[in-house]
């Protein structure tokens, strides 16, 4: 059974106000029918140089930082498009979490429905964390059951919807997550079609 209520790991600052969907995933990644090898384009003009090879001073190239699972981003992160393979890409990467002071609407809808956990810390609290990494504490917990981040001299808390948490933790989909209420599902077909028959014989005439 799938139970995920904590999520640790090294982060890195990825400082870097209104970072947009199209720096996060440039549109010549998106051209695949499916989300393979989209860890290729994360952040691709940054990562790399334009013929491919490493920007050593960037964050997520440097040996410190190089197996990341949760960013301390800058605020307004992943405004722009509303590119789904942003979330996708950061993900195949190994990123489980971001945490920063505010993100743009559609990505944070797209990430927590794709289950990479978003977290919203006031400016402060990023600002003792980033103290925290630069001191050489780059370990992060982040725990879904007490709702709690925790490295070695801080704990802050934070807040998360009740949907969002439980597709997070109990590893549910969009699909998943409504098929869960698959009784009601079908106990208001059952009402609605008894009230109103002649919509039951337009559903089975377009079938």
């Amino acid at each position: 059974m799938h139970d995920k209520t904590r999520i640790t790991g090294i982060a890195a600052p990825l400082l870097i106000d209104n970072l947009d969907t199209d720096q996060i995933m440039p549109k010549q990644f998106l051209r695949t029918i499916t989300k393979e090898g989209l860890d290729r384009g994360v952040l691709f003009d940054l990562r790399f140089y334009p013929d491919g090879r490493p920007r050593p001073d960037f964050v997520l190239n440097r040996p410190e930082y190089e197996n990341s699972s949760i960013l301390i981003g800058g605020s307004n992160f992943g405004c722009g498009s509303s590119r789904e393979h942003a979330v996708w890409g950061l993900q195949q990467l190994g990123i489980e979490a971001v945490i920063a002071s505010s993100f743009g609407e559609i990505f944070f809808s797209n990430a927590l429905n794709n289950r990479l956990l978003l977290i919203v810390l006031e400016p402060d609290k990023i600002k003792r964390l980033l103290e925290e990494l630069a001191a050489g504490n780059h370990h992060l917990i982040i725990d879904l059951a007490t709702m709690e981040l925790q490295c070695v001299s801080l704990a802050f808390c934070f807040s998360l919807g009740t949907r969002h948490r439980k597709m997070i933790v109990e590893g549910l989909d969009m699909v998943a997550a409504t098929l869960q209420f698959l009784p009601q599902i079908e106990a208001f077909e059952k009402a609605h079609y008894g009230a109103c028959r002649w919509a039951r014989v337009l559903a089975e005439q377009e079938r």
